[in-house]
Protein backbone atom coordinates (compact mmCIF):
# COMPACT_ATOMS: atom_id res chain seq x y z
CA UNK A 1 0.00 0.00 0.00
CA UNK A 2 1.15 3.17 -1.25
CA UNK A 3 1.53 5.51 1.76
CA UNK A 4 0.69 8.46 -0.34
CA UNK A 5 -2.62 6.83 -0.91
CA UNK A 6 -3.10 5.84 2.72
CA UNK A 7 -2.62 9.52 3.48
CA UNK A 8 -5.39 10.92 0.75
CA UNK A 9 -7.72 7.75 2.05
CA UNK A 10 -7.21 8.88 5.72
CA UNK A 11 -7.81 12.92 4.70
CA UNK A 12 -11.10 11.77 2.63
CA UNK A 13 -12.53 9.74 6.35
CA UNK A 14 -11.82 12.34 8.39
CA UNK A 15 -13.35 15.82 6.24
CA UNK A 16 -15.96 13.35 4.70
CA UNK A 17 -15.35 14.78 1.48
CA UNK A 18 -13.38 14.29 -1.44
CA UNK A 19 -13.25 18.56 -1.92
CA UNK A 20 -12.36 18.83 1.50
CA UNK A 21 -9.48 16.01 1.68
CA UNK A 22 -8.40 17.83 -1.83
CA UNK A 23 -8.47 21.47 0.24
CA UNK A 24 -6.74 19.99 2.75
CA UNK A 25 -4.07 18.01 1.11
CA UNK A 26 -3.69 20.76 -2.01
CA UNK A 27 -4.75 18.24 -4.50
CA UNK A 28 -7.37 18.21 -7.21
CA UNK A 29 -10.42 16.27 -6.77
CA UNK A 30 -9.79 14.22 -9.60
CA UNK A 31 -6.55 13.52 -7.78
CA UNK A 32 -8.08 12.34 -4.95
CA UNK A 33 -11.08 10.01 -6.73
CA UNK A 34 -7.77 8.47 -8.52
CA UNK A 35 -5.87 7.81 -5.53
CA UNK A 36 -8.70 6.26 -3.13
CA UNK A 37 -9.37 4.60 -6.73
CA UNK A 38 -5.63 2.79 -7.11
CA UNK A 39 -5.97 1.70 -2.98
CA UNK A 40 -9.10 0.06 -3.82
CA UNK A 41 -7.67 -1.53 -6.68
CA UNK A 42 -4.58 -2.42 -5.01
CA UNK A 43 -6.58 -3.81 -2.04
CA UNK A 44 -9.61 -5.56 -4.30
CA UNK A 45 -12.31 -3.59 -2.07
CA UNK A 46 -14.40 -0.87 -2.12
CA UNK A 47 -13.09 1.41 0.99
CA UNK A 48 -15.41 4.74 0.64
CA UNK A 49 -18.92 5.02 -0.56
CA UNK A 50 -19.34 8.30 -2.49
CA UNK A 51 -22.67 9.72 -2.12
CA UNK A 52 -22.49 10.15 0.69
CA UNK A 53 -19.10 9.90 0.96
CA UNK A 54 -18.65 7.28 4.26
CA UNK A 55 -16.67 4.62 4.97
CA UNK A 56 -17.45 0.38 4.25
CA UNK A 57 -16.34 -2.31 6.80
CA UNK A 58 -13.41 -2.56 4.90
CA UNK A 59 -12.55 1.07 4.83
CA UNK A 60 -13.55 0.88 8.45
CA UNK A 61 -11.49 -1.88 9.34
CA UNK A 62 -8.19 -0.13 6.89
CA UNK A 63 -8.40 3.48 9.07
CA UNK A 64 -7.95 1.34 12.10
CA UNK A 65 -4.08 0.06 10.63
CA UNK A 66 -3.48 3.77 8.28
CA UNK A 67 -2.83 5.99 10.99
CA UNK A 68 0.06 4.19 13.15
CA UNK A 69 1.57 3.26 10.12
CA UNK A 70 1.67 6.34 9.02
CA UNK A 71 2.85 7.73 12.17
CA UNK A 72 5.62 4.67 12.51
CA UNK A 73 6.64 6.12 8.63
CA UNK A 74 7.14 9.63 10.19
CA UNK A 75 9.39 8.27 13.23
CA UNK A 76 11.35 6.23 11.01
CA UNK A 77 12.05 9.32 9.17
CA UNK A 78 12.77 11.48 11.95
CA UNK A 79 15.27 8.87 13.84
CA UNK A 80 17.44 8.17 10.32
CA UNK A 81 17.63 11.96 10.05
CA UNK A 82 18.48 12.74 13.45
CA UNK A 83 20.89 9.42 13.42
CA UNK A 84 22.22 11.39 10.10
CA UNK A 85 22.89 14.57 12.47
CA UNK A 86 19.81 16.64 9.88
CA UNK A 87 18.20 18.12 13.39
CA UNK A 88 21.19 18.74 14.89
CA UNK A 89 20.57 22.66 14.98
CA UNK A 90 17.28 22.32 16.53
CA UNK A 91 15.31 21.76 19.58
CA UNK A 92 11.55 21.86 19.14
CA UNK A 93 9.97 21.14 22.73
CA UNK A 94 5.96 20.47 22.89
CA UNK A 95 4.36 20.97 27.05
CA UNK A 96 1.25 21.08 28.39
CA UNK A 97 0.34 23.67 29.72
CA UNK A 98 0.60 22.28 33.31
CA UNK A 99 3.92 21.26 32.60
CA UNK A 100 5.16 24.65 31.80
CA UNK A 101 6.92 25.39 34.71
CA UNK A 102 9.69 28.06 35.88
CA UNK A 103 11.87 24.75 36.16
CA UNK A 104 11.74 23.69 32.83
CA UNK A 105 12.01 27.65 31.55
CA UNK A 106 15.14 27.68 33.18
CA UNK A 107 16.29 24.10 31.81
CA UNK A 108 15.65 25.72 27.80
CA UNK A 109 18.06 28.77 29.12
CA UNK A 110 20.46 26.48 30.70
CA UNK A 111 20.68 24.67 27.11
CA UNK A 112 20.42 27.56 25.31
CA UNK A 113 23.83 28.64 26.75
CA UNK A 114 25.23 25.15 26.04
CA UNK A 115 24.11 25.60 22.47
CA UNK A 116 23.57 29.03 21.11
CA UNK A 117 23.76 27.89 18.00
CA UNK A 118 20.34 25.76 17.76
CA UNK A 119 17.13 27.31 16.55
CA UNK A 120 14.89 26.44 19.55
CA UNK A 121 11.18 26.71 19.63
CA UNK A 122 8.22 25.69 22.63
CA UNK A 123 4.49 24.60 21.82
CA UNK A 124 1.70 24.34 24.07
CA UNK A 125 -0.28 21.61 23.13
CA UNK A 126 -3.13 19.60 24.65
CA UNK A 127 -1.54 16.44 26.41
CA UNK A 128 -3.28 14.30 23.45
CA UNK A 129 -1.15 15.42 20.70
CA UNK A 130 2.35 15.54 22.55
CA UNK A 131 2.38 11.66 22.18
CA UNK A 132 2.20 11.26 18.76
CA UNK A 133 4.45 14.48 18.10
CA UNK A 134 7.04 13.28 19.66
CA UNK A 135 6.75 9.72 18.06
CA UNK A 136 6.60 11.23 14.37
CA UNK A 137 9.05 13.39 14.99
CA UNK A 138 7.68 16.85 14.89
CA UNK A 139 8.59 17.29 18.56
CA UNK A 140 12.23 16.08 19.53
CA UNK A 141 11.38 16.23 23.26
CA UNK A 142 7.29 16.24 24.80
CA UNK A 143 6.91 16.71 28.81
CA UNK A 144 3.23 15.78 29.56
CA UNK A 145 1.39 15.54 32.67
CA UNK A 146 -1.44 14.23 34.62
CA UNK A 147 -2.79 12.76 37.73
CA UNK A 148 -1.88 8.92 38.67
CA UNK A 149 -0.86 6.86 41.83
CA UNK A 150 2.55 7.20 42.89
CA UNK A 151 3.42 3.78 41.92
CA UNK A 152 1.85 3.95 37.97
CA UNK A 153 3.27 5.98 34.96
CA UNK A 154 1.15 8.40 33.35
CA UNK A 155 -0.99 6.65 30.39
CA UNK A 156 -0.06 6.98 27.07
CA UNK A 157 -1.32 5.89 23.77
CA UNK A 158 0.58 3.79 21.59
CA UNK A 159 1.74 5.75 18.88
CA UNK A 160 5.16 3.92 18.76
CA UNK A 161 8.60 3.34 20.61
CA UNK A 162 8.45 6.41 23.28
CA UNK A 163 10.80 6.70 26.62
CA UNK A 164 9.09 8.75 29.50
CA UNK A 165 11.11 9.82 32.52
CA UNK A 166 9.24 10.78 35.72
CA UNK A 167 10.52 15.11 35.48
CA UNK A 168 8.46 16.13 38.57
CA UNK A 169 5.05 14.91 41.25
CA UNK A 170 3.43 17.81 43.34
CA UNK A 171 0.07 17.01 45.55
CA UNK A 172 -3.30 17.65 43.99
CA UNK A 173 -5.61 19.76 45.19
CA UNK A 174 -9.24 20.87 44.50
CA UNK A 175 -10.04 24.41 43.29
CA UNK A 176 -13.21 26.31 44.73
CA UNK A 177 -14.32 29.57 44.94
CA UNK A 178 -13.72 31.66 48.09
CA UNK A 179 -18.05 31.48 48.92
CA UNK A 180 -18.03 27.32 48.36
CA UNK A 181 -19.47 25.25 50.97
CA UNK A 182 -16.37 23.07 50.89
CA UNK A 183 -14.25 26.16 50.74
CA UNK A 184 -13.55 25.38 54.75
CA UNK A 185 -12.59 21.87 54.52
CA UNK A 186 -9.17 20.40 55.33
CA UNK A 187 -8.76 17.96 52.73
CA UNK A 188 -11.67 16.26 50.44
CA UNK A 189 -12.32 13.05 48.65
CA UNK A 190 -12.67 12.81 45.09
CA UNK A 191 -15.76 10.19 45.67
CA UNK A 192 -17.74 12.68 47.56
CA UNK A 193 -17.18 15.52 44.60
CA UNK A 194 -18.69 12.97 41.75
CA UNK A 195 -21.97 15.22 41.59
CA UNK A 196 -20.49 18.49 41.98
CA UNK A 197 -20.47 21.35 39.38
CA UNK A 198 -17.30 20.94 38.07
CA UNK A 199 -15.06 22.92 34.89
CA UNK A 200 -14.07 19.76 32.28
CA UNK A 201 -10.67 21.56 31.00
CA UNK A 202 -8.85 18.30 29.21
CA UNK A 203 -5.70 20.46 28.42
CA UNK A 204 -5.60 22.77 31.48
CA UNK A 205 -6.97 20.59 34.00
CA UNK A 206 -7.66 17.39 35.20
CA UNK A 207 -9.40 15.35 32.75
CA UNK A 208 -12.93 14.68 33.94
CA UNK A 209 -13.03 11.35 31.98
CA UNK A 210 -9.65 10.28 33.58
CA UNK A 211 -11.61 11.49 37.22
CA UNK A 212 -14.02 8.80 36.45
CA UNK A 213 -11.71 6.23 35.79
CA UNK A 214 -9.68 6.66 38.96
CA UNK A 215 -12.47 6.81 40.92
CA UNK A 216 -14.44 4.26 39.19
CA UNK A 217 -17.48 6.80 39.08
CA UNK A 218 -19.95 7.91 36.45
CA UNK A 219 -19.73 11.31 38.05
CA UNK A 220 -18.08 14.15 37.53
CA UNK A 221 -20.61 15.98 34.54
CA UNK A 222 -19.09 19.21 33.46
CA UNK A 223 -21.23 22.72 33.94
CA UNK A 224 -18.73 24.24 31.79
CA UNK A 225 -16.28 23.10 28.85
CA UNK A 226 -13.05 24.72 28.81
CA UNK A 227 -11.25 23.98 25.30
CA UNK A 228 -8.12 25.88 25.98
CA UNK A 229 -4.57 25.74 27.45
CA UNK A 230 -4.60 29.13 29.47
CA UNK A 231 -4.21 27.69 33.19
CA UNK A 232 -5.24 31.82 34.44
CA UNK A 233 -8.38 31.43 32.66
CA UNK A 234 -8.94 28.29 34.23
CA UNK A 235 -8.83 29.58 37.96
CA UNK A 236 -10.98 32.61 36.78
CA UNK A 237 -13.72 30.61 36.00
CA UNK A 238 -13.61 28.15 38.93
CA UNK A 239 -13.11 31.60 41.31
CA UNK A 240 -16.38 32.97 39.25
CA UNK A 241 -17.98 29.95 40.56
CA UNK A 242 -18.51 27.89 37.08
CA UNK A 243 -17.05 24.34 38.27
CA UNK A 244 -14.58 23.33 40.41
CA UNK A 245 -11.17 22.01 39.02
CA UNK A 246 -8.62 19.59 39.90
CA UNK A 247 -5.20 20.94 39.84
CA UNK A 248 -1.13 20.66 41.05
CA UNK A 249 -0.46 23.09 43.76
CA UNK A 250 1.94 25.03 42.41
CA UNK A 251 -0.50 26.33 39.47
CA UNK A 252 -3.08 27.32 42.69
CA UNK A 253 -0.61 29.49 44.57
CA UNK A 254 -1.42 33.27 44.39
CA UNK A 255 -4.58 32.67 42.23
CA UNK A 256 -7.43 35.56 42.81
CA UNK A 257 -10.88 34.39 44.29
CA UNK A 258 -10.06 30.49 45.07
CA UNK A 259 -9.38 28.34 48.19
CA UNK A 260 -7.66 25.30 48.00
CA UNK A 261 -8.36 21.98 49.94
CA UNK A 262 -5.62 18.42 49.57
CA UNK A 263 -6.88 15.81 47.86
CA UNK A 264 -6.36 13.25 50.51
CA UNK A 265 -8.58 10.05 48.69
CA UNK A 266 -7.79 8.21 46.49
CA UNK A 267 -4.13 8.76 47.18
CA UNK A 268 -3.01 10.67 43.64
CA UNK A 269 -0.11 12.95 42.22
CA UNK A 270 0.32 15.23 39.99
CA UNK A 271 3.18 13.89 37.57
CA UNK A 272 5.10 15.54 35.14
CA UNK A 273 7.05 13.09 32.41
CA UNK A 274 9.62 13.86 29.46
CA UNK A 275 9.00 11.93 26.30
CA UNK A 276 11.76 10.94 23.45
CA UNK A 277 11.64 8.27 21.05
CA UNK A 278 14.41 5.90 20.58
CA UNK A 279 17.20 8.72 19.82
CA UNK A 280 17.43 11.69 21.70
CA UNK A 281 20.59 13.72 20.52
CA UNK A 282 22.71 17.41 20.57
CA UNK A 283 20.57 19.66 22.22
CA UNK A 284 17.31 17.80 23.24
CA UNK A 285 20.22 15.25 25.29
CA UNK A 286 21.18 18.19 27.16
CA UNK A 287 17.75 19.39 28.05
CA UNK A 288 16.69 15.88 28.71
CA UNK A 289 19.79 15.42 30.72
CA UNK A 290 18.91 18.87 33.04
CA UNK A 291 15.32 18.59 33.28
CA UNK A 292 15.24 14.36 34.68
CA UNK A 293 18.79 14.82 36.40
CA UNK A 294 19.88 11.86 34.95
CA UNK A 295 23.03 12.85 33.92
CA UNK A 296 24.35 8.81 33.36
CA UNK A 297 21.61 7.92 30.75
CA UNK A 298 21.73 11.31 29.23
CA UNK A 299 26.00 12.87 29.77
Amino acid sequence: MDPHLLRTFVSVARCGSFSDAAHELGFTPASVSEHIASLEADLRTSLLTRRPVMLTSAGARLLEHAGPLLLRLDAARADVERLSGAGAARLVVGASPLAMTPRIAAALDRVRQAHPAIRASLRILGRREIPAAVASGALDLGLVDGPTTPADALPLPEVGPLTAVTVAEAPLVVALPTGHPLARRLGLRLADLAEAHWLDAPDAAMPLARLRAVSRSSGFRASLTYEGTDVRGLVALTAAGHGLALLPHPATKDAPGIVTAPLIAPRLVHRTELLHGPAVDGPARTLAAVVTGDRHRYG
